[in-house]
């Protein structure tokens, strides 16, 4: 990485640019300035070299994707690119083409239901909590319960770190918040010789995913929206998507996620009258970059190489192909 660029601050050799909120692109110059300074500074390559295989969030509205190919072609001068769902390419990593993708990442969690490579746009939802409100949270709730410890100055690193080590969900929430005996409390080193204890900071950060109303927000939590998407999805293809709902995103890999989703998932079935339908979980230890995993295992496919769009058909077409091509 090339450190003082516009921009895109460098800790560690590591881009700490946020051009993207909750799944959009949101600053547009950032994210071009952090693709040239990854691509040229972070791989050594020349982006004129290189096809480029871009993924996108399920909820991105489709001009970005336009967007997307303005940039490649014209300021990186890229060769050829592909633009695929981050929920597909969820599926691909485990090997299918078909399944329920559930993404709890750091920006937005997302239930898409894919067939054969294509998306029901009308059934995919979105939440705008995951990892980055649940380590927001979990500084606000250590602030409260330690307000002597100048917590609110914590860098962001230290309390991702103490977001994964300590957090986990619990599968009985209620229960756990109102018996004391029932925590389990863990503390964490903060460095000059400073510690931190969590006790039912544990298992609340995690919870909003569960229950956003926790941060003041109306919408259901992610198990509501996963029956939501199968729900909505023809009734032919219900019981076959249930069968693969691949995990995807490092805010799964909390230690009861897969579980309490799980149990959730199924008392809405049988809530709304779906008592046969048993969904099945699929949470591979990598799926905290599965995406990333799914990406190079179908650009490395003999077949996936007639499906770039070149920068020959952009000149001949503009941006707008995109739609046909990767529809």
């Amino acid at each position: 990485m090339l450190p003082g660029a516009p921009g895109c601050e460098l800790a560690g050799g590591v881009a700490r640019s946020h051009p993207i909120k909750h799944g959009v692109v949101v600053d547009w110059e950032a994210l071009e300035g952090l693709w040239e300074r990854l691509l040229v500074g972070g791989l050594q390559v020349c982006p004129d070299q290189w096809p480029v295989l871009v993924s996108y969030s399920p909820s991105a509205p489709s001009s970005s994707l336009e967007r997307v190919a303005e940039l490649l072609f014209e300021a990186l001068e890229v060769p050829a690119c592909h633009m695929a769902s981050t929920a597909l390419l969820a599926l691909c990593s485990t090997g299918t083409f078909s399944g329920l993708a559930v993404e709890a990442g750091a920006g937005v969690c997302h239930a898409t239901p894919i067939y054969a490579g294509h998306s029901w746009q009308k059934a995919t939802f979105r939440l705008d909590v995951a990892g980055t409100t649940l380590s927001r949270y979990l500084r606000d709730l250590l602030v409260t319960a330690c307000p002597n410890l100048l917590l609110q100055t914590l860098p962001r690193k230290t309390i991702t770190q103490l977001k994964k080590r300590c957090c986990y969900v619990s599968l009985d929430f209620e229960g756990d918040l109102h018996n004391p005996a029932r925590h389990h409390p863990a503390s964490f080193s903060l460095g000059n010789r400073c510690s931190v204890c969590l006790s039912s900071e544990r298992f609340l950060c995690p919870e909003p995913i569960f229950r956003p109303g926790l941060l003041g927000q109306s919408e259901p939590g992610l198990p509501t929206l996963v029956f939501q998407a199968l729900h909505r999805v023809p009734a032919t293809l219900r019981t076959r998507l249930a069968d693969t709902v691949v995990l995807a995103g490092g805010s799964t890999l909390f230690p009861g996620f897969t579980e309490r989703l799980e149990m959730e998932l199924e008392a809405q079935c049988q809530r709304h009258g779906y008592g046969a339908l048993q969904p099945h979980l699929v949470a591979k230890p990598g799926r905290s970059t599965a995406v990333w995993t799914g990406g190079s295992m179908v650009a490395s496919l003999r077949s996936f190489q007639r499906r770039w769009m070149t920068r020959a058909l952009y000149q001949e077409c503009g941006s707008k192909l995109v739609h046909e091509v990767f529809n």
